[in-house]
């Protein structure tokens, strides 16, 4: 039971992060590596408002600010100085470990004895799953946010833009503003599961982020490609929406949002069962990359099967 409980929770904070791992791989096409950066920039600022007694719900929203910020930087890069997409998340990531070292003052911050989300009254009544239920309501609360705004004229055009930049060009859009709004927002979400993955965990180490990256990638894969045939598409129906082009969906299904979660808790149980049956801890990069590294591999195959039958 401790095992499930622990897989659920951790599986749902590190599902926030793929939230905005899915924005940056899916929809913007951008190898963004920032978020390795600010998934610990959300536990520091968390590990430093949180010692000083503030409260924890409020240091969820300003750990969310802190990732906008790191991502408009990394945008700001990308678009304003022209550095190349993969160049610029390595810039700001690396710029954002200091940072993550200069916020707390020291590499580790224990939170034992601090007040978090997950020391809520109400929460009793869940029992032995209090952790497993807020961490549930901060990720829903995220994923419905986000699916509202990928409602937006904003959130059209962020799809449009990458898929297709020469549309937003002649909808009199500026495509670069369109990749810092993604990217930030993408940041923002990294940032807000390293608060809500600081405050489960209640400690604040500046190695949290190290393959961030890689869990993120593997959590939307999964999650895609499990649900891929439940999953409805986005298409432009050629209509127009004041300035932005109108996406539908062709038909009904698993919403991407939702796959990405669930691929985020299938890979924590993934990891949490090679534990259990006795895998060694230091060799688990090891495993994650190859797994990972299959998971594309199996998907490329897959993709190069159905354009030869086409």
């Amino acid at each position: 039971m401790a095992i499930i409980i622990g897989t659920l929770e951790q599986g749902l904070s590190y599902g926030i992060m793929a939230l905005g791992v899915y924005i940056t791989y899916k929809i913007l096409d951008f190898p963004d590596l920032t978020v390795d950066g600010s998934f610990p920039l959300g536990a520091a600022v968390t590990a430093v408002l949180l010692g000083k007694g503030v409260n924890p719900f409020l240091v969820l929203l300003v750990s969310f600010g802190a990732g906008l910020l790191s991502g408009i930087l990394t945008g700001l890069i990308h678009v304003k100085l022209k550095v190349r997409d993969l160049l610029s998340g390595i810039i700001m990531f690396t710029a954002l470990y200091t940072v993550n070292l200069k916020i707390p003052g020291k590499a580790y911050v224990p939170l034992f004895t601090e007040t978090t989300i997950f020391d809520m009254e109400f929460l009793q009544v869940f029992g032995s799953f209090y952790g497993v239920a807020m961490a549930l309501m901060v990720t829903l609360a995220a994923k419905f946010l986000l699916d509202l705004y990928l409602k937006t004229k904003s959130g059209y055009l962020l799809r449009a833009v990458g898929d297709n930049e020469v549309l937003v060009v002649s909808l009199a859009k500026d495509q670069g503003l369109v990749k810092i709004a993604g990217l930030s927002i993408a940041n923002g979400l990294v940032s807000l599961g390293g608060s809500v993955y600081c405050q489960q965990q209640r400690y604040y180490d500046i190695s949290m982020g190290t393959g961030t990256i890689v869990i993120g990638l593997a959590s939307v894969i999964i999650g895609t490609k499990l649900f891929k045939s439940f999953s409805g598409k986005w298409v432009v129906s050629g209509k127009i929406a004041g300035s932005a082009a109108f996406l539908t969906r062709n038909r009904k299904g698993v919403r991407p949002t939702t796959a990405v979660l669930a691929g985020a808790v299938l890979y924590k149980a993934c990891v949490a069962g090679a534990m259990a049956l006795g895998l060694d801890p230091q060799n688990m990069k090891l495993v994650t990359a190859v797994l990972f590294l299959l998971i594309l591999v199996c998907g490329m195959e897959r993709k190069r099967k159905v354009k030869g039958n086409a």
